[in-house]
């Protein structure tokens, strides 16, 4: 398929399906189980696998046009999608034949799904220094333990790629690495289901690790490599993921309440709200703030694909910028449409909810922009 077809697939199972799961999955705090298995089954799950393996072989654009799409209907499915496809690109990125077969393949192919664990408890959003431990038993096997936290499609997913730390003695301080762990690997326990105010149908649960043992062909890349991994496959992806998916939630609330807008009318005048001045004057500043940053995710997303070396700059702030323009978004469209908004379980509330995940989702929003701020002023990103 080619990107237009791909996006239309989208669009079409989004109309289909996602948009009649979403208040569903928000009220009962439930896993997009009908959305999810969908897309798998029209191979959209293999949209960043890459077409040696089966894949559609796109990039950061197809999925934050992807993720965007989805989120306008639907931010907890839009984010279950996203973490499935960050964590497919980072198996890619260095595959061994033997992950090509054992991963890539069934996950082109509809048949796996993954996702991403990197949060931890204690490390707070600095979740590119694990502490989960990576022992090696032998040439051939590994030993895990530690924990995880925020666990997107957490029990859902076929696998999860697990950054770690090792701890023999001859390992390094900062010897990290990530590695591929089944989901019926014996030693796992998942904490219980997800129960937060926002973004509720993302089973994003904690994970305990205890004694897992890993052949040695889990591992991704080499030794010490997590660090290549998030900066160059998980940072681009992931923020690409999650700043279409908010996008997409802000795009919803505008939507919303230009309905409501166009529709309600002042009983005493018959005058419709769209023929108030000041209001056209607050819409148009919501659909500039929405687009301006519509453009820059896009242009990250582009850059990034091209293999731009200035993409880094776009892609960090588009995070940043998405999460102050949804949540503004969505608090003018509370404010615009009045008392209505604030009925229990309304659209608008659903989306206020998910909206204020965009700031404290790892990388913050402060911490990126801080990045970016060390990145300009040609500084290491991370302290020593």
């Amino acid at each position: 398929m080619q990107l237009e077809d791909i996006l239309d697939l989208v669009k079409e199972i989004t109309e289909s399906t996602v948009r009649e799961e979403s208040s569903i999955i928000d009220r009962e705090a439930r896993w997009p189980e009908k959305s999810m298995r969908l897309f798998q089954a029209e191979r959209l799950m293999g949209m960043v696998v890459p077409k040696e393996s089966g894949g559609l072989g796109q990039g950061l654009y197809a999925l934050a046009k992807s993720c965007e799409i989805i989120g306008e209907a639907s931010g907890s499915t839009a984010l279950c999608f996203g973490m499935h496809h960050v964590a497919s690109a980072v198996i890619a990125a260095k595959a061994t034949p033997q992950q090509k077969k054992e991963f890539l393949e069934p996950i082109a192919a509809g048949e796996h799904l993954t996702t991403l664990a990197l949060s931890e408890p204690g490390t707070g959003a600095h979740f590119y220094f694990p502490q989960t431990q990576l022992l090696s038993v032998d040439d051939d096997a590994y030993i895990v333990n530690g924990a995880k936290t925020f666990v997107t499609n957490g029990g859902q997913a076929d696998s999860y790629v697990i950054s770690t730390m090792g701890v023999e003695p001859t390992a390094s301080t900062h010897e990290f690495s990530c590695v591929v762990v089944d989901k019926d690997a014996e030693g796992l326990t998942w904490g219980q289901p997800w129960q937060g105010i926002g973004m509720r149908g993302n089973s994003s649960r904690s994970l305990q690790l205890q004694g897992v043992t890993l052949p040695a062909s889990r591992l991704l890349g080499a030794r010490n490599d997590q660090m290549w991994y998030v900066f160059q496959v998980v940072a681009p992806f992931f923020l690409t993921a999650m700043s279409g998916t908010y996008l997409g939630i802000a795009q919803a609330a505008f939507n919303e309440v230009k309905q409501h807008l166009l529709q309600r009318s002042y009983h005493h005048s018959g005058d419709s709200l769209s023929q108030v001045a000041l209001i056209q004057h607050r819409m148009g500043t919501l659909w500039a703030k929405i687009e301006r940053t519509r453009r820059l995710i896009y242009h990250a997303a582009q850059q990034g694909d091209q293999g731009d070396p200035e993409a880094v700059l776009a892609i960090l702030s588009a995070k940043a910028e998405v999460a102050h323009c949804c949540v503004d978004v969505v608090n003018e469209a509370m404010t615009l449409a009045g008392g209505i908004a604030y009925r229990e379980n309304s659209r608008l509330e659903m989306l206020l909810r998910d909206a204020r995940a965009s700031h404290v989702m790892a990388p913050t929003t402060d911490i990126l922009y801080t990045w970016l701020g060390r990145a300009i002023l040609e500084q290491p990103i991370l302290d020593s």
